[in-house]
């Protein structure tokens, strides 16, 4: 292998850190990853360790050029990707005053309807493209000025852990658009600091990180660092963008009217416009991944973790078993649903566990069955759960299609496109074509090839066409759409009919929790 010829794809992500060496036709060279904490001592607070981080990135490059066998003179750049909207408060010295909160930190729901009501979220919105919900900085930063108001100090800066990562390793404070853009605190179409937030919030824009391109190079690593990584210290860091855009990019689906679904922990359906777009009812996210590419979708919280919940609650049997014959629990349970015809026989499941963001951007949201009877068993509610984690994104997708019109293909990744019944669900229930793309860790990928990108290595992002192909493909069976599209409008009204309930018994939920 000639010098320079592989790339570093770096992914920070929620529960672990990973990096990817690829030469220049994609192809995985190593894979290193390192898993840490997701800090929950009660139930709406979600934190990080930052200096656990810091480490792990640290790690991961060292042991995937270590498994690649490479040495830092073969790497020709190191490109990041990393989860969206963390924010932490860091002292004039750089020293963390806060944890890392998380995207899945509920602690600012109580301001969450003031915003929209009194503080003109809705226009907010529209400027910056994020959804006003506990997972934003900018409602994050609201409840902090509120309940802690002593780490509104001139001098402190708040920042996401891609910002404290870039700010140890080069010490600048650097934000590329891509994070800003998922802050909800950036406009979109001047690429800078909204000045209004700026404003509500009493802050300046010295105590935020420089906007810059996702193409923009940072060389001049400190030198402990470069020694400790065996790598040069001129060697260009790609600042990069989040997991999502990147996630998008990595599977091929960049092109418009191409929709890129992913099913893991939680979920997200996206699609690349070239300009930025908001929703005038605000079920959206719009984020950056260039200045010509913009991603559009909506995240859900409950994906693959609502199988488990399934799986740890109502699964015994099928865990029994897997210890006695080797046979996966999950792959016994989806047998079980198999039995049952689609749509559970008017059985449907809404898997609000953890509140819900896209469609309904709402915390309070909770799970329940609906339409059981005495004949439903247990198959018929597995079923259930997972035609309404599917369902659930089927209806992200509708309120897409009102600001894009029909998708032309979808590429589905994640855990569950393992399983062949859900990729045939998934189809059945979007009626159309789903394609599962051969990708390995699409996020790594993405970061890599818009490295490739601002190095000038290739002249379009397009060009990740060439890098992706595909190994299962899915056609919808009609009677089984047929099934779903009489489902979905019921699906569909019930969440909104209950919108108040919701309300209610997340309050009684608190107060049993309290107590």
């Amino acid at each position: 292998m000639s010098m320079s010829d592989v790339m570093i794809g770096v992914d920070i992500g929620t529960t672990s850190t990973k990096a990817v060496v690829f030469d220049k036709n994609g192809k995985a060279l190593s894979r290193a990853g390192v898993e840490y904490p997701l800090y929950t001592p009660r139930p709406e607070v979600a934190e990080q360790d930052p200096e656990e981080i810091f480490q792990a990135v640290i790690t991961v490059i060292k042991d995937s050029m270590k498994q690649a066998n490479i040495t830092g003179e073969k790497v020709q750049f190191i490109s990041f990707s990393s989860a969206m909207h963390s924010l932490m408060v860091v002292n004039q010295d750089g020293k963390p005053l806060t944890n890392s909160i998380t995207w899945a930190d509920n602690r600012s729901s109580s301001y969450m309807e003031k915003v929209k009501q009194t503080l003109n979220g809705h226009q907010i919105y529209l400027r910056t493209g994020t959804p006003i919900h506990p997972m934003s900085p900018f409602l994050k930063l609201i409840w902090l000025k509120a309940e802690q108001p002593e780490l509104f100090q001139p001098s402190h800066k708040f920042i996401s852990i891609k910002e404290y990562i870039f700010y140890r390793l080069f010490g600048q404070y650097l934000i590329d658009y891509s994070i800003a853009s998922a802050t909800g605190m950036f406009h979109l179409e001047q690429l800078d600091w909204d000045q209004e937030v700026l404003q509500l919030l009493q802050i300046k824009k010295e105590q935020l990180s420089t906007p810059v391109a996702t193409t923009h190079s940072v060389t001049g690593l400190y030198p402990q660092y470069a020694e400790e990584l065996g790598i040069p210290a001129n060697l260009p860091f790609i600042i990069g963008a989040s997991d999502g855009v990147l996630s998008n990019l990595g599977v091929n689906a960049i092109e418009p009217g191409v929709v890129a679904l992913t099913i893991g922990t939680s979920g997200a359906i996206r699609t690349v416009t070239n300009k930025p777009v908001t929703d005038p009812k605000g079920r959206i996210f719009c984020y950056a991944l260039t200045d010509k590419h913009w991603v559009i979708g909506g995240p859900v919280n409950n994906g693959g973790m609502i199988f488990r919940w399934l799986k740890d609650e109502f699964g015994h049997v099928e865990v029994e078993k897997e210890k006695q014959t080797g046979e996966s629990s999950y792959d016994l349970l989806t047998s079980l649903a198999e039995s049952v015809p689609p749509g559970s026989e008017g059985l449907l499941f809404h898997p609000y566990l953890t509140g819900e963001r896209a469609p309904l951007w709402n915390a309070n949201a909770r799970g329940s069955f609906f339409g059981l009877s005495m004949h439903h068993k247990k198959a018929h509610m597995v079923r259930a759960v997972l035609e309404g984690i599917t369902m659930n994104l089927y209806s992200v997708l509708l309120a897409l299609e009102e600001l894009i019109g029909e998708p032309k293909r979808i590429q589905a990744t994640g855990g569950f496109a393992r399983s062949r019944f859900w990729r045939q669900m998934l189809a059945d229930i979007f009626g159309q074509q789903v394609t599962v793309p051969e990708s390995f860790e699409s996020s790594c990928l993405g970061a890599v090839v818009l490295g490739m990108y601002a190095q000038s290595e290739i002249n379009s992002l397009e060009e990740v066409g060439r890098m992706v192909g595909s190994v299962h493909s899915h056609q919808p069976n009609p009677d089984a759409a047929k099934a779903y599209q009489e489902l979905m409008p019921i699906y569909i009204r019930i969440p909104r009919l209950l919108e108040k309930e919701y309300e209610a018994i997340s309050r009684v939920q608190k107060k049993a929790h309290e107590t």
